[in-house]
C-alpha cells in the first residue's frame, strides 16, 4: 500500500513539474511569433503573409534571398530558355521571308541572366524590408521546438521549415569527375559544349536538352526509362520524342549509366549492350531530393522522400510546419508557395486545407509542355467511363500565323457528369494556357461548360474550346 501511494505521489509531482515547466515557457517572451527556415519561393511568400497577419516574423537563409528557383532554377534557366526561342525563331524566319543570321555572345547572354536573377533578388529584399521581416544569414540548427541557432540562438511560438531540395547524385563510377555538372552550374559555363551528355530524361533534362541543343551544342540524352516523361499519356510522350529526335538530339531510351571514364566516356548499357559515348560535358539531372539539414534534435517523423505533415502543412511537432520540396511531395516553386499560405493561415488560427488536385505543371522546351489534374489512364482507373477531346495545332489559326504547328490539346472528363479532370498540352504557349485547365478542375466545370465559354479568335486558347466540343463528339474545326 506504501509503495502504490508513494507511486501515485511520484505520478502527481512529475505532471505539476510538467505544467509548471509549460507555463513557465508561455510566460518567457520569444524572439519572434515565427521563423521561417528558407528564403526561397515558399519562405518568404509565406513570411510576408505572416507579416500581414501582424506576426513578428524572422527568415533565415544561408544563401541568397530567392532559394533555387531565383538563383539557378527557375528564373535563370528561363532566360536562357527564350535565348533558345530567339535563335529557333530567327532560324525559322526565312519562312515568312525574312533572312537573317546571328551570332553567340555567351558571355553577354551570363550577364543577361545574372541582371535578372540580382533585380529579383533584390526584389525579395525590398519586400522584407518594407514588411519589417528580419534576415538571417547563416544555416540555421534546430536546438530544440522552440529554438534554433544561427549565428547565435533564436526562439518562436512557431516555425516554417521551407528549406527546399538539393540535387540528387546518382551512385555512378566517375560521377564526380571534372567536366560533370549538375543543373546548378548548368548556366556558369563560360562556352557552348560541342557535345554534351544530359543523364536523365525529366523535366530539367529536357529544359537543358532544349537549351543547349539550340545554342549549338551536340545533346545526347540517356534515361533509364522506357518512355519519356512518364506522368503524361503516352500521346504526349511520343509527340515530344518525335519532336527531340527532328532536332537531331539523340534520345536514348531504356538505358542505364554505368560508369564515366577518364576523358569523359560515358559508359551506358541498352538491350543487354555496352555503349560508350565520348563528350566535353555531361550534365547530371535524375533529380532532387529534400534538404533535411539541421532538424535533427526534433526527431520529426520522416519518410524517405522527407519530412511529413498532414494537410494543414504541419509536421509531427505541433508548432512546426514544413512546406515545399523539403516535404518530399511536388517539387514546384508555386506548390511551395501555396503551402506557406497554407501553413501561415493555419498558424494564424484558421482551418485551412492544401487542396494540390489542381496544380499547373509546365516543361519549358520547344514546344512548351503543361499539364494539370489526371492523365487519361489514372481517370481511366479513378472513374472507369471518360471522355476525351483533343484540338491539333496544325488546326489552330493562330498556331499556323506564327509557324508553330506542333502539338495538341488534351482534355480528359469523367463521363457521369462529363466534369473536366485533366488537361495536357503539347504547343506554343502551352504554360500560359494550362490555366484554363487549373480553373476548371478546380472549380469542377464541365465540357459544356468549357465550349459555351466565348473564346477570343484568333488565339492559342480557343484549342481549349475545341477540345471540349471534341470530347462532347460535336466538333466545328476537327475533321
Amino acid at each position: 500500500m506504501m509503495k502504490e501511494g508513494f507511486l501515485r505521489l511520484s505520478v502527481e509531482i512529475n505532471k505539476k513539474i510538467n505544467q509548471a515547466s509549460i507555463h513557465s515557457k508561455r510566460r518567457i517572451k520569444m524572439d519572434y511569433d515565427v521563423i521561417v527556415l528558407g528564403g526561397g519561393p515558399g519562405g518568404y511568400t509565406a513570411a510576408i503573409r505572416l507579416s500581414e497577419l501582424g506576426k513578428k516574423v524572422a527568415v533565415v537563409e544561408e544563401d541568397s534571398l530567392g532559394g533555387t528557383c531565383l538563383n539557378r532554377g527557375c528564373i535563370p534557366t528561363k532566360v536562357y530558355s527564350h535565348a533558345a526561342e530567339l535563335i529557333n525563331a530567327i532560324k525559322d524566319a526565312k519562312d515568312f521571308g525574312i533572312m537573317a543570321q546571328y551570332t553567340l555572345d555567351i558571355a553577354k547572354l551570363r550577364q543577361k541572366k545574372e541582371r535578372v536573377v540580382k533585380r529579383l533578388v533584390g526584389g525579395v529584399g525590398y519586400l522584407m524590408n518594407l514588411h519589417h521581416i528580419d534576415v538571417i544569414k547563416g544555416r540555421g540548427r534546430f536546438v530544440d521546438e522552440n529554438t534554433i541557432e544561427v549565428d547565435k540562438r533564436y526562439t518562436a511560438e512557431n516555425f516554417i521549415i521551407a528549406t527546399g531540395s538539393k540535387v540528387f547524385l546518382p551512385p555512378i563510377e566517375g560521377i564526380n569527375s571534372e567536366g560533370v555538372i549538375t543543373s546548378d552550374k548548368a548556366l556558369e559555363l563560360e562556352r557552348i559544349p560541342e557535345k554534351i551528355v544530359i543523364i536523365g530524361a525529366g523535366i530539367i533534362g529536357l529544359e537543358f536538352a532544349n537549351i543547349y541543343s539550340a545554342l549549338g551544342s551536340k545533346v545526347v540524352i540517356i534515361e533509364m526509362l522506357p518512355q519519356l516523361l512518364p506522368m503524361l499519356d503516352r500521346d504526349i510522350a511520343d509527340t515530344m520524342e518525335k519532336i527531340l529526335r527532328h532536332k537531331k538530339i539523340e534520345l536514348h531510351l531504356n538505358s542505364k549509366v554505368e560508369k564515366i571514364e577518364e576523358g569523359l566516356k560515358v559508359v551506358y548499357t541498352t538491350e543487354g549492350n555496352t555503349r560508350v559515348v565520348e563528350c566535353d560535358t555531361v550534365l547530371v539531372a535524375v533529380g532532387r531530393v529534400a534538404n533535411v539539414n539541421g532538424i535533427e534534435a526534433l526527431n520529426l517523423d520522416m519518410d524517405k522522400k522527407g519530412i511529413k505533415v498532414d494537410s494543414h502543412m504541419r509536421t509531427s511537432i505541433k508548432n512546426i510546419y514544413a512546406i515545399g520540396d523539403v516535404t518530399g511531395g511536388i517539387q514546384l516553386a508555386h506548390v511551395a508557395s501555396y503551402q506557406g499560405i497554407v501553413a501561415v493561415h493555419n498558424i494564424a488560427g484558421e482551418e485551412k486545407e492544401a487542396d494540390l488536385n489542381a496544380v499547373p505543371n509546365c516543361l519549358y522546351t520547344s514546344p512548351e509542355i503543361a499539364w494539370v489534374g489526371l492523365n487519361e489512364v489514372q481517370a481511366r482507373e479513378k472513374f472507369g467511363d471518360v471522355k476525351i477531346g483533343t484540338f491539333p495545332y496544325t488546326a489552330l489559326g493562330r498556331a499556323m500565323t506564327m509557324g508553330q504547328n506542333d502539338g495538341f490539346v488534351k482534355i480528359i472528363a469523367e463521363a457521369k457528369y462529363n466534369r473536366v479532370v485533366g488537361m495536357e498540352i503539347i504547343g506554343a504557349g502551352a504554360t500560359e494556357i494550362i490555366h484554363e485547365g487549373v480553373l476548371a478542375i478546380k472549380e469542377e466545370f464541365t465540357l459544356e461548360e468549357l465550349a459555351d465559354a466565348i473564346h477570343a479568335h484568333p488565339t492559342l486558347s480557343e484549342s481549349v474550346k475545341e477540345a471540349a466540343e471534341d470530347a462532347l463528339g460535336m466538333p466545328i474545326n476537327k475533321g
